[in-house]
């Protein structure tokens, strides 16, 4: 069995149960793994802000030479004082396409991320429960993103819980999204990232970082922006409650779903064994 070096997880329906919370076994698993000098390494679609909790649940906050991939790599930071270390987006004509085309629809919930914000128009209530355990969004009914014009927009997003329309959606809005990463998380968004701009190729940017190649990577996920890291890591991993099409293209299925600590098996039988 190879010696893995890194661990890269996914955060909510991966690492997190159904509440949002670490499971213990989980903690202890990873916290064991780091006194073996394994690094961990949350890997997020969300914003490196949101992830602060979590950080401090496993001894990573605010720690040197400890990092985190967060807006699906669109940045990745050193823990010690949140130092970005790679900053990549898209641009706003592209996301102000986005939010035209969602209004227009009606039925859409957009998020669009700057470095330090998460603006949010249509919110359902469905969506402030989600999120309200997750990350601040600031909501507003701005008609476009001239008010933006001095950020920097990481990427953006549709949500409806309805994913055969995401994935609809998708196919019809291929017209706009030649130099974009689609992907698609928690069963709810539709996503967008600058093309080239995903876990995958993140994880490898930060294994050169570390000088740990691919092959002593674990990458854990549980949803469609995730395959690119479970793909391009030496032991790719989706949790029992990935969807069905994704568990034939991982290297190893967990038999415990988020809700029992899935993470704390990955490594208990591959790093600690």
């Amino acid at each position: 069995m190879p010696s893995y070096k890194l661990i890269a997880s996914d955060l909510d329906e991966t690492l997190l149960d159904s509440n949002h919370c670490l499971p213990e076994n989980a903690r202890k698993a990873i916290l064991t793994a780091r006194n073996k000098g394994v690094k961990f390494v949350p890997a997020s679609g969300r914003n490196y802000q949101s992830i602060q909790i979590t950080l401090k649940e496993l001894g990573l906050y605010d720690q040197p030479n400890e990092y985190t991939i967060s807006f699906n790599s669109g940045v990745i930071t050193e823990n010690k004082g949140n130092r970005v270390i790679s900053m990549e987006g898209i641009s706003r004509a592209f996301a102000n396409e986005v939010l035209q085309r969602a209004l227009a629809l009606g039925d859409l919930c957009v998020h669009v991320y700057t470095a330090h914000k998460i603006w949010a128009w249509n919110v359902p209530e469905i969506e402030r429960r989600y999120t309200c355990k997750l990350q601040k969004m600031d909501e507003t009914d701005e008609p476009n993103l001239d008010f933006l014009a001095d950020e920097q927009i990481i990427k953006c997003l549709v949500m409806n819980t309805n994913v055969a329309y995401l994935h609809q959606l998708a196919q019809e809005w291929q017209d706009i999204t030649d130099d974009i990463d689609v992907s698609f998380s928690a069963n709810r968004y539709l996503e967008f990232n600058k093309k080239g701009v995903n876990k995958g190729t993140g994880l490898l940017r930060l294994g050169e970082i570390l000088d740990i190649p691919a092959e002593e990577i674990i990458a854990i996920g549980d949803n469609y922006n995730d395959l690119p890291m479970v793909k391009t890591a030496g032991l790719g991993v989706f949790m029992a409650n990935a969807p069905k099409e994704l568990k034939c293209q991982a290297d190893y299925v967990t038999t415990l779903d988020n809700n029992a600590g899935g993470v704390a098996e990955v490594i208990e039988k591959f790093v600690l064994s």
